[in-house]
C-alpha cells in the first residue's frame, strides 16, 4: 500500500508539472489575441482537460506503460522515470519555455528501461519521434490554410457583428477543444509508467488521476508558459489564434486516438507559426522558436540521460 501511495504521488507530481508547462497551450493563443481574460480562461481549459483525461486518457497511457519497454519496470525504475520527467519539466516551466512533456517522460521510461537492461522497442521510439517531427509542419499547414480560407469567408460575410461572434466563437471552442486533447493525451503520461506496474488498482482511474493532476498545475502555475505561446511567438488576433488552435487540436486529438504521446506544445508552435507565416516571416519571433525549438532536442535527451543515470545511482543501493 505504501509504494502505491508513493507512486500515485510521483505520478501526481508529474501530472502538475504538465499541467503547468501545457496550459499555456490551452491558454495562450486565447488571452493573447486579448478575448478572455486569465482567470476565465483557464476555468474552461481546465473543465475541458479534466474531461478529456476522464473520457480519452487510456490510450496515450498504454504506450507509455507497456509500449516503450515491453517488460515490466521494476518499482524503482517506475519512481525514477516519474520524479525525473517531473523535475526537468519543472525547470523548463519555471523559465517558461513550452517543451514537450511527452518527450520528457519518453526520454525517462526509455533510459530507466535502458539502465535496468531491459527491452526497450526501438521501433515505437522510432514512431513516436518521427511524429514529433511530423506533427509540428502538420499543424503549421492546417493552420495556414484554415486561415486563408476563413479569411476568405468572413470577408464575404455581410455584416461586421455577425463575422466577430463566429470569429469569437472559433476561439472559445478551439480553446476548449485543445484542452480537451490536451487532457486525453498528457494524463497518460503521467500516469503511464505506472500501469506498467500490477498493483491491484483499477487503471480506468489511473487517467482520472492524472487529470486532476493537469487541473492543479493548469491551476497553480501555468501563467509563465501562457505568456510565451500568447504573445512570445507571433502577435496574435481572435482570428489567427482560433486557427491555431483549432489546427493543433485536430493533430493532437488524431495522435491521441492512435495512441502516440504527441507533444502538445510542438503542436501548438508550429501552428502559431503557421499563421504567423500568413502574416508574413517578419512577424515570427525566430530568436524565441530557435530557443524552443533546442528545448524540443535537448529534452527526450537530457530526460533519457537523467533517468538512467539516476537510476544507476539508485540500483547500487538496493
Amino acid at each position: 500500500m505504501a509504494s502505491l501511495i508513493v507512486l500515485l504521488l510521483a505520478g501526481t507530481y508529474l501530472g502538475w508539472n504538465i499541467g503547468a508547462n501545457d496550459a499555456g497551450n490551452c491558454l495562450g493563443t486565447v488571452v493573447g489575441s486579448g478575448m478572455l481574460s486569465y482567470r476565465r480562461a483557464v476555468i474552461i481549459v481546465s473543465i475541458a482537460a479534466l474531461a478529456g483525461a476522464t473520457l480519452q486518457g487510456s490510450q496515450v497511457m498504454e504506450t507509455i506503460g507497456t509500449g516503450i519497454v515491453s517488460e515490466q519496470l521494476p518499482f524503482a525504475g517506475v519512481l525514477v522515470s516519474l520524479l525525473s520527467a517531473g523535475i526537468f519539466v519543472t525547470v523548463a516551466t519555471v523559465l517558461g519555455l513550452p517543451v514537450s512533456t511527452g518527450e520528457a517522460i519518453v526520454g525517462a521510461v526509455a533510459g530507466v528501461g535502458w539502465s535496468a537492461g531491459l527491452a526497450v522497442n526501438t521501433g515505437t521510439l522510432l514512431t513516436i519521434a518521427e511524429v514529433w517531427v511530423i506533427c509540428p509542419i502538420l499543424t503549421g499547414l492546417i493552420s495556414f490554410v484554415l486561415y486563408h480560407l476563413l479569411s476568405r469567408a468572413l470577408s464575404r460575410t455581410r455584416g461586421l457583428l455577425a463575422a466577430d461572434r463566429f470569429v469569437h466563437g472559433l476561439l472559445l471552442a478551439s480553446s476548449a477543444y485543445v484542452a480537451f486533447t490536451m487532457g486525453a493525451s498528457n494524463a497518460g503520461k503521467a500516469v503511464g509508467p505506472i500501469a506498467n506496474l500490477d498493483l491491484g488498482i483499477n487503471e480506468r482511474l489511473l487517467p482520472i488521476l492524472g487529470g486532476v493532476a493537469l487541473v492543479i498545475g493548469i491551476l497553480s502555475f501555468g501563467k509563465r508558459v501562457a505568456s510565451t505561446i500568447g504573445g512570445g511567438i507571433v502577435k496574435l488576433d481572435p482570428l489567427t489564434a482560433g486557427c491555431a488552435q483549432t489546427a493543433a487540436a485536430i493533430a493532437i486529438h488524431t495522435f491521441t486516438l492512435a495512441g502516440i504521446p504527441v507533444s502538445t506544445s510542438q503542436a501548438v508552435v508550429g501552428a502559431v507559426i503557421g499563421v504567423g507565416i500568413v502574416k508574413g516571416m517578419r512577424t515570427v519571433r525566430g530568436h524565441r522558436v530557435a530557443r524552443i525549438s533546442l528545448g524540443w532536442i535537448a529534452t527526450p535527451t537530457a530526460s533519457a540521460l537523467l533517468a538512467f543515470l539516476v537510476y544507476r545511482l539508485v540500483d547500487l543501493f538496493l
